[in-house]
């Protein structure tokens, strides 16, 4: 598999894995069980001895919170983390409108305070 002249590396892959794991406090036990594989299926995917269905993919990376291109390349395909997108899809597009309004003044505020602390 190649994206972009960028092979995927099963090694690569397996240590994002692993660490976002850890950095969620989840035991390879318990994650093996939240994602429903064995923890030996998990254990050979975050050394990079096994590959794993897209379905295995989604999975990971819904448990995780993070997207299946951070897993696969390392890069997010989007600044937008998937619990963000979760929150933001319970919002009827009235709320959704306000949501839109008040990020862009927390937008707004932040350039501002960025441009100040430069001064």
């Amino acid at each position: 598999m190649h994206n972009r002249g960028k092979s995927i590396s099963y090694p690569d892959i397996g240590l994002r894995i692993r660490t976002l794991r850890e950095a969620n406090s989840y035991t390879r036990d318990a994650f093996a069980e939240k994602i429903d594989i064995s923890t030996k299926f998990l254990y050979e995917i975050e050394l990079g001895k096994k590959g794993f269905s897209v379905e295995i993919l989604y999975k990971i990376s819904k448990a995780l919170s993070t997207s299946c291109d951070y897993l696969l390349m390392g890069s997010e395909g989007s600044k937008i983390s998937v619990k963000t997108i979760d929150i933001l899809e319970c919002f009827d597009a009235e709320q959704l409108s306000r949501v839109q309004n008040l990020l862009k003044l927390v937008q707004e505020l932040c350039t501002y305070a960025g441009n100040k602390a430069k001064e």
